[in-house]
């Protein structure tokens, strides 16, 4: 199937996200108790105290928020391919996620777009929708899944191509950037980092970079699963 996919009609995706507040001490006495009820399983399983465990906040949509989207989309110009990518990013949750659906609602909303990502279908989309939710924005076409039948869902999980119907099976994308030999720049952050870079070092900028290299890693692995040349570096447009 992803051999007879028009790329052209693929919008590559990534984002990173922190816990909504620097500090557990930070929350409210109600978001405490919340966070204590919601962490109670891995503290108890990998013996932590509430406080370090609140790191991990960002992984959930009720806890965290997002920082980072940067997307990447390949066209044809003038007979060449060019892979064209952009973020949105900043403090402002609300105006970066407003600005996402603008290009959805603008540029990819017809029944052949698709939304592309590693492990985008588990946490990505769920994650970007419910903090539109959250942010009282409208979810766009492609995101608005509310009674679809799976096979009317235009989402394309690079993680699941790779499980072949395995579904124990989870691989990194930096793992299978490995196994393909897809170059990848040794002067990332770590995910695991973007929490600290963010509320510590308050670089975003760093943080827009490190999403944006995921993003052409995605693109990468889908030419590799087409059996198609990668892209190379002065194919690349940062607009």
């Amino acid at each position: 199937m992803i051999r007879h996919l028009d790329l052209e009609n693929l919008l590559f995706l990534d984002i990173e996200t922190v816990p909504a507040n620097a500090d557990f001490s930070e929350l409210d006495d109600d978001w405490k108790k919340l966070w204590e009820e919601k962490s109670k399983y891995f503290r108890e399983r990998d013996e932590i105290s509430i406080e370090d465990s609140y790191e991990r906040a960002g992984i959930y949509a009720e806890f965290g928020k997002i920082v980072c989207i940067s997307v990447g989309f390949l066209r044809q110009v003038k007979g060449e391919r060019r892979y064209r990518t952009t973020s949105f990013y900043g403090d402002d949750e609300s105006q970066l996620l407003q600005e996402f659906a603008n290009l959805l609602n603008n540029h990819y909303n017809s029944r052949d777009h698709m939304i592309c990502g590693h492990n985008v279908k588990e946490f990505d989309i769920p994650f970007i929708a419910r903090r539109m939710l959250v942010n009282g924005i409208h979810l766009p076409h492609l995101l608005d899944i509310a009674g679809k039948k799976p096979w009317e869902i235009n989402h394309l999980d690079t993680m699941e191509l790779w499980k072949f119907g395995d579904y124990k099976n989870y691989t990194s994308l930096k793992v299978l950037a490995k196994l393909f030999g897809i170059p990848t720049p040794k002067d990332d952050i770590d995910g695991s980092q973007v929490a600290s870079v963010y509320y510590e070092e308050k670089d975003l900028d760093r943080i827009e970079v490190y999403c944006r290299k995921d993003v052409l890693a995605t693109a990468q692995l889908v030419l590799k699963y087409r059996n198609e040349p990668l892209i190379e570096e002065h194919e690349v447009q940062n607009v």
